[in-house]
């Protein structure tokens, strides 16, 4: 017999949705499913936001469904397990993101085998699958390691699978922002000398001060760009918008890997011959998968490595994707879900 909606999703929860593509987010009732045999409730308490998140609520990328729950960089504690669960117990930190081939918890478009749509971390509370909750550390802080469900695995990812970690090798980071400041921190952490280039000479001092990077280069200073060229072993290109990536190829040496990790809105141009001559390869990397996620976490932890955050409150999220809008945030917002999100 099938079961209503009701029956399926008998949870009441309180979220922030965005009810159409003006991107506009306002508190929203609706409902989780009980908690199933292999299932872990938990009180979320905190959410980063994710820059896919400003893309989906305004339905940038055309496949946004309404209302829209984003968030899938979600921390909290669990409050109820099911009985076939072992990973999990009532008290313990709990994280869900994104995951590489599923759309479990893809807030812009996924839908439940009943034919409901899914709805993310903007919210109080979480029933999942125990097979796809992150176990959070002890010494990990729940607020800035949120955003390492996604930031974090988005460059851990590519730097392991492409053979990016090696010590002493040289790696470039383009983009000194949410994503790459993550980078050189996993990178710096991976014993790889790292450099950081950027389009914003003034981020000079943070990257080599503060972050720890090596060297700096300012991507529009062609003395800089020529000085470097053919001394990277692979770069990480975290920019989201259009820009040329020929000066970053020549930078690679021989069997040198480019690795986009941005997700532009617009193709950009490979030029073909560069990449013949020496073996190079262009290739892109989107998240990571469970057992890789649960790695990174670890990694995270023992090298104390997290997101460099701002953390707000749930009514001050409109006026913060208007700032993500124009890059006025360093380097991730994180919303404080246990402390603000009310029922009015």
């Amino acid at each position: 017999m099938v079961k209503s909606r009701e029956q399926e999703h008998p949870e009441e929860a309180l979220g922030w949705a965005a009810i159409d593509a003006s991107g506009l987010l306002c508190p929203f009732k609706f409902s989780r499913r009980a908690t199933g045999d292999k299932d872990v409730k938990f009180r979320v308490l905190f959410c980063g936001i994710c820059h896919s998140d400003l893309h989906s609520v305004r339905n940038d990328w055309g496949f946004s469904a309404y209302p829209l729950v984003p968030g899938h960089e979600i921390v909290g504690e669990v409050v109820e397990v099911g009985s076939q669960v072992g990973k999990f117990k009532v008290g313990d930190k709990v994280g869900v993101g994104c995951l590489v081939g599923s759309c479990a918890f893809c807030d812009c478009c996924a839908i439940y085998h009943d034919g409901t749509m899914t709805y993310g971390g903007y919210s109080n509370m979480m029933v999942v699958d125990e097979h796809f909750a992150i176990k959070f550390p002890q010494n990990m802080p729940l607020d800035a390691g949120a955003p390492l469900l996604c930031a974090g695995i988005t460059v851990y990812s590519p730097i392991k699978f492409f053979g990016l970690d090696r010590p002493g090798d040289h790696l470039g980071v383009v983009g000194l922002g949410g994503l790459g400041h993550v980078a050189v921190k996993f990178a710096k952490a991976m014993g790889v000398k790292v450099t950081v280039i950027s389009s914003s000479p003034g981020k000079r001092e943070e990257a080599l001060q503060r972050l720890g990077a090596d060297a700096f280069l300012v991507s529009s200073d062609t003395d800089q760009v020529q000085a470097a060229m053919g001394t990277m072993d692979g770069i990480i290109d975290t920019v989201s918008a259009v820009h040329p990536i020929l000066p970053l190829i020549g930078l690679l040496k021989h069997n040198g890997k480019l690795v986009l990790v941005g997700a532009p809105n617009q193709p950009l141009e490979l030029p073909i011959f560069p990449l013949l001559s020496v073996r190079k390869i262009v290739a892109g990397s989107c998240i990571g998968g469970l057992k890789e996620t649960q790695e990174m976490i670890d990694f995270a932890a023992k090298h104390n490595i997290t997101a460099d955050i701002e953390v707000i409150p749930i009514d001050y999220l409109n006026t913060a994707m208007d700032r993500l809008a124009k890059g006025d945030v360093k380097y991730r917002f994180v919303i404080d879900i246990g402390n603000t999100l009310k029922e009015a």
